[in-house]
């Protein structure tokens, strides 16, 4: 019936749209791909064909990430605002977010200055990209080391995330969750 609503239906966000949900999935398991790329390499030996390809795949599918940011801060301007965050849960929530599209610009962009520092190509899909900075090993050291960092920050942050949405799931029972899945309207 119409008039039993629950409680927590009665204060439930509308849902996201179809292109900020599936933006959402996508980045996932494109961020998935590229962490699993990065963190298989290892049980291969240097050199290998296999190696290669996953070091390969991983730059790749990182720059797909850096390239489907800018879509999704698109599509999220577009999207009608809810106004700003008034609790500290929701500030967190917030900081989260925006260190999370922090890391899907810088962390690409620092893989691509990597490969340029070492004179290394840029390949993206049978394209090879431009470098952004002249061969200097001392650089390609240096941002490397700034690339890992972040990305282990990048670990937790998507860990925090998760974390949270189950959290909204499975103790508050208000629809976070639910709201970004697909099919959900």
């Amino acid at each position: 019936m119409a008039s039993q609503i629950t409680a927590a239906s009665r204060f439930e966000p509308p849902a996201f749209s179809r292109l900020s949900i599936s933006m959402h999935w996508l980045m996932l398991v494109l961020l998935a791909a590229v962490y699993a790329c990065i963190e298989l390499r290892e049980f291969y030996p240097r050199g290998s064909d296999l190696r290669e390809a996953l070091k390969t795949w991983h730059f790749m599918l990182g720059l797909s990430v850096f390239a489907l940011v800018w879509v999704r801060l698109i599509a999220r301007a577009r999207s009608p605002r809810r106004g700003p965050p008034r609790t500290w849960p929701d500030r967190l929530a917030a900081l989260v977010h925006l260190a999370l599209y922090g890391l899907m610009i810088t962390l690409p962009v620092l893989g691509w200055m990597v490969l340029s520092a070492e004179g290394e190509p840029i390949p993206f899909f049978g394209l090879s990209l431009p470098p952004l900075v002249a061969p200097n090993e001392g650089l390609a050291e240096r941002v490397e080391d700034l690339h890992t960092t972040l990305a282990t920050v990048g670990y937790w942050l998507v860990g925090i995330h998760a974390a949270a949405a189950l959290f909204h799931h499975y103790l508050l029972r208000d629809g976070t969750l639910r709201r970004m899945l697909p099919g959900f309207r």
